[in-house]
Order: structure tokens, then sequence, then C-alpha cells
């Protein structure tokens, strides 16, 4: 008997040792197997411009390295941007939360992005993945979580195309070239000679272009002079029933610069002299375009263009996604990395007469956004729920099986990646941008955007409340808040909208609001106290346009 038990010991301490090496195997295969992530923004890239979504340019200015990442994983149709401007929308998706609570509301004097603010690159730092980042920052201050940097640091961290300075890990570093092609050479770099090959990585590549002055790379600037670029089907939009907003802006076709329109400098221009040369067309009046045309021939010069400049730029943008493409590919990467393809909120390309962002209207608040993981991800799917930048952050974490403590108002959306949407997925999303009257001068608003409204309150200076229907009214072009067919309608959405800044932790008075745009400026108009709670507003049945 003492035998038998002996046996029966050592049987048992041997089974053990076996689970024990077996759950450290796993545990290491697990590590090994953690996805890479490389995360790839351009700035102010838009769906119109992404053959993959279709449109206009499509066959003219196709985009094939983004269309393979389409083709070869999901693409998004409704993920909505929460403050449509470029530096807000880089806070919300690095903190997972909304301006209201990461603190950066604006761009134009709108002081640093707090760096002591939680960050998910950050968490994938402390978890062992190597992090990088190459490009465009934009945030005013240093970037934290990551190991290796190398980002725009001359025009307030804007760049420029050509010969760009760039703040490598804290020492600013001239480079010679373009930019687009620059930032891929150092980002491919590090991910062939620096990164160490068998750990995760993290990396952030995000171009400047094809934001303004979009300045194509040397080969790419004749590219379509012999033809005319098709017209947007709003492009003629005569602001009917929104006078006030749409109609009230420095974003129509009459305000670009002799520099945005590549204008030759005379020679002997030296400081604010150059700079009043350059800016000129940017102000109320100030219109440039060739002598002897006549208005409307000016406006069609200046889309052309503005609309061939903007896509070669983005060619150029295409052309480095297919390079880091070939690089994973190459180098057997390519399965075990996630590929994110996104910018930091839509674009106008004349789409209502406007170039830039800003407004809650779908060409700007809609962001492109596709992934291709072969581990996760069925190739060739589209999605079309509603998922916002705030979302961006934890879905990121939860794919790299990464847990924290740290809170986010966003939400994970890794089943939906998998195809599976969540029966409580959020079916509206909150927005809300703050900055008036520069650049641009596009009123201050808050609003709700669901799958077939949109809802918005424009409340600087005005008092005015928009709705579309986006079924009957996909270009947005009636206002319809005083059809009495949509009173109903009208209250559900304001009651949601009213939920949605509890929820966000928005839920101010006007005057708090227009002390957030005030802030940088100073007021541009005498505001009479106003301590209204925005949720006693949206409590009132009645939501009409009188001033």
């Amino acid at each position: 008997m003492p035998i038998i038990l002996l046996l029966l010991l050592i049987i048992n301490s041997a089974c053990s040792q076996n689970k024990k090496k077996s759950n450290d195997t796993a545990t290491t295969n697990e590590k090994v197997l953690q996805p890479n992530i490389i995360y790839i923004m351009a700035d102010d890239l838009t769906t119109q411009a992404i053959s993959a979504y279709g449109g206009i340019y499509k066959d003219i200015a196709p985009t094939p390295n983004i269309d393979r990442i389409a083709n070869e994983g999901m693409l998004f149709q409704d993920v909505l941007c929460t403050n449509a401007i470029c530096g807000p929308s880089r806070a919300a998706i690095l903190t997972g939360d909304y301006s209201s609570k990461n603190g950066y509301y604006k761009n134009e004097s709108g002081g640093k992005f707090d760096e002591t603010k939680w960050t998910f690159p950050q968490e994938f730092q402390k978890n062992g993945y190597q992090t990088s980042l190459f490009g465009k920052w934009h945030l005013g201050s240093e970037p934290k979580g990551f190991n290796v940097y190398k980002y725009h640091n001359s025009a307030g961290q804007q760049g420029h195309y050509w010969d760009p300075v760039y703040n490598e890990n804290g020492v600013d570093v001239k480079e010679k070239g373009y930019s687009t092609n620059l930032s891929t050479d150092f980002a491919i770099n590090w991910l062939e000679k620096e990164r160490k090959q068998n750990d995760p990585f993290l990396m952030i590549l995000q171009y400047k272009a094809p934001h303004r002055p979009w300045q194509p790379d040397t080969k790419y600037e004749t590219l379509w002079d012999d033809i005319e670029m098709p017209y947007p089907a709003t492009f003629n939009d005569d602001y009917k029933g929104r006078e006030l907003t749409a109609g009230d802006t420095e974003m129509t076709m009459d305000y670009f610069s002799r520099r945005d329109m590549k204008l030759k400098e005379p020679e002997h221009l030296k400081g604010k002299e150059k700079l009043a040369w350059a800016f000129y067309g940017a102000k109320p009046g100030e219109l440039v375009q060739p002598e002897n045309m006549s208005y409307e021939e000016g406006r069609k010069w200046r889309y052309q263009t503005y609309i061939k400049d903007y896509l070669a730029c983005v060619k150029s943008v295409d052309d480095n996604i297919g390079r880091v493409l070939d690089y994973l590919d190459k180098n057997g990467l390519t399965d075990n990395t996630v590929i994110i393809l996104t910018s930091d909120q839509g674009f106008y390309l004349g789409d209502h007469g406007f170039f830039d962002k800003r407004f809650i209207y779908e060409e700007s608040l809609r962001m492109p956004f596709i992934v291709k993981y072969p581990k996760l991800i069925k190739a060739g799917t589209v999605n079309e729920d509603i998922i916002t930048n705030i979302d961006f952050a934890p879905t990121l974490l939860d794919i790299a099986n990464i847990s924290t403590t740290h809170q986010m108002q966003g939400e994970s959306f890794k089943s939906i990646l998998k195809g599976t949407t969540p029966k409580d997925w959020q079916e509206g999303m909150y927005y809300h941008y703050y900055e008036f009257p520069y650049w641009h001068h596009v009123q201050p608003h808050y609003g709700i955007r669901t799958k077939k409204y949109t809802l918005s309150h424009f409340y600087y200076n005005i008092d005015v409340w928009e709705l579309y229907d986006l079924e009957k009214d996909p270009n947005q072009m009636n206002n319809i808040i005083n059809d009495p067919q949509y009173t109903n309608v009208i209250t559900d959405l304001k009651l949601e909208l009213k939920n949605l800044m509890i929820k966000y932790e928005d839920n101010k008075s006007l005057s708090d609001f227009r002390m957030i745009t005030d802030s940088d400026f100073g007021s541009i108009v005498d505001h009479e106290d106003d301590e209204t709670s925005v949720q006693d507003i949206l409590t009132n049945r009645k939501t009409t346009n009188e001033n």
C-alpha cells in the first residue's frame, strides 16, 4: 500500500510539472502572438478621396493601396468625429474621451494638450509593447508613451511639406525631401533596424498630407493638368434655410489664398510683406483669380486648382501606405499585424461649395476608417454601425488583450470587427464644436447624429436649430426644423441629446460654452448674461430658428 501511494504521488507531481510547463509555454506563446499594430492617420483625408468608398473621383484618382486594406479587411461607413478639427480629434483618439473631459477643445490658440493625461500609447508601452511615432503630432506638447518619436516641429507643429523640421526624441532635425516620403522612411527604418524583432509593437504613422496648403510631390504636380475634375452635386449650394450657419463661413471657394493657388511669389518680398502676399485671399473681400475671369470662372478655377493638388497629395499617401504593406508582406508580418487607416475627421472637397471641416454635416463628420487583421476580421466586409473616435483607444487595447483600470468614455468595438454588433450598441452620437471665429468662421454648435437624423444647435451669437432627414435628404440641403410633421421627432431627438450630454459630462450652460470659445480670443460680441442650462433648452418642446 505505501508503494502504491508513493507511485501516485510521483505521477501527480509529474503531471503538475507538465501542467506548469504547458502554462508557461502558453503564456510565452501568447506574448509572442500578441498582434502588432500600425495606426496610420492622414490629416484631413476624407472618404470622398478614397476609391474604396466610391464617389466622383474614384476612377480619376484611385487609391489602390488604401483599397487593398479595405479588400482584405473591414471598411467602416459610419465612423464619426466628436469634434471635427485636427487637435481636438487627436486628443479624443488618444484619451478615449470627449473634449469636455480631456480638456482640449480647439486648435487656434487652444493651448497645449495636457501631457499628464492618460493616453493609450502609454498603456501599450507599460504592457511591454515597443511604441513609436512618426509624422504629425500637432498637440503642442511632447508625446508621451513612445520609445521613439520623430514628429513635425515647425509652424506650430503643423509641419511643412518640403524640407521639414522634425523633433527626433527631443532634438530638432531638419530633413531634406518630401514629408510624406520622409515620415514613411523613418517608420520603415525603425521597423527594419531599430525595433526588437520578436516583441510586439505599436507604431503610429501620421502624415501631414493632405492638409492645407496641399503641396504635391514634384512627380505629381501636373498629374491632372489636361482634364477638368468633376464637381460635387452640392457645389452650387445656395444655403437657403441655412443662411446664418452654412451660409456664413469663410471656407467657400472665395477663401483660397495666393499660396493655396500656387501663384508665383515676387522675388523682392521679405518678412511681413512676404506673408501678407502669400496669405492674401484668406480674408473677406480678397478674391484670388487671374485677370479677365468672371466670378464664376474664377470660382471654378480655384476649385480645379485645389482639388487637383489635394488629390495629388492623397496619391503620395497611398503610395507610401503601399510601401508599408509591402514591408509587412516581405517580412512575414502581415498575418499578425493590425493595420488601421483613418483621418482626424472628414473634409469638404467642394461639397456645399466648401473646403475644410468643422461642421456636424456629413462630409466633415464622417471619418474614413478601414481595418485589416486577418486573424480577427473577415476580408472584404463592410460595417455600418455608428462608431466614434473616442472608441478607438479602448478597441486597440482590447485587440491587444491589454487590461487597464483607466476609465474611458469610449467603448471597445472589437466584437464588431469580428462580425457581431452588441445588442446595446449606440444608436446615436453626440457632437460638439467650440472654435470661433478663427479659422473659417464656423459657429460653435452641438448636436446628435443618428442613423436617420442630424439635429444641431448653433449658439454662439445666434440661436439656430437645424434638422436633417438623412434618408430623404442625404446631402443635407433642406433644414426641416420648422416642419410640423417632425415635431415629435424633434422632441425625441432633444431628449436623446440631453441624455448624451449628461453621459459625456458636457451638460453646461450656454454661458459656459461661450466662455470656452472666448477663452483664447476674447469675445467678439457682447453676450447677454445667459446662465440658461442647455438641459432646460432641450427639455423645452419648442425648437425654432428665432434669434
